[in-house]
């Protein structure tokens, strides 16, 4: 039996990356993408203004938690290291008094970001023919 290398039993993994397929690491992507915080703190940092020096769109911890209204701290951190985890997310720390923690979306981020901004302007489009439905629904089920 040939052996193969690492690279090569990864290539042929992705080849055979199927959503439908339970064990496929594609659904765990999904389910990370699909959570409603990632989407807002994708399209949040996508929206920042631009920092000067650098050019890039960048906000600091306290200012996504602000524009994010609802989210908790303990959950924005989460959200912001699975992010970077996934490298839809730099994270970069500044040594002052306090500490200055800003956040960008990386390329990859970027790429995700504009399908997120469909699906968040989808929703805010229509949420009025959602609820609407929903009501019609609700009385029908008495």
């Amino acid at each position: 039996m040939p052996m193969t290398t690492a690279a090569q039993q990864r290539a042929t993994a992705k080849v055979e990356y199927d959503a439908f397929l339970a064990t496929c690491p594609s659904r765990m992507l999904l389910d990370r993408i699909s959570d409603k915080w990632v989407g807002l703190v994708l399209c949040a940092l996508g929206d920042a203004p631009r920092d000067p020096a650098t050019g890039s769109a960048v906000l600091r911890y306290s200012e996504l938690g602000r524009r994010l209204a609802g989210v908790s701290p303990k959950m924005l951190s989460q959200t912001l290291r699975a992010l970077e985890r996934d490298g839809l997310v730099t994270r970069t720390a500044t040594p002052t008094v306090p500490v200055t923690v800003t956040y960008e979306l990386t390329d990859l981020g970027h790429s995700l970001r504009g399908a997120l901004r469909v699906v968040k302007e989808w929703a805010e489009g229509h949420m009025d023919d959602v609820l609407a439905h929903r009501e019609a629904y609700d009385v029908g089920m008495r």
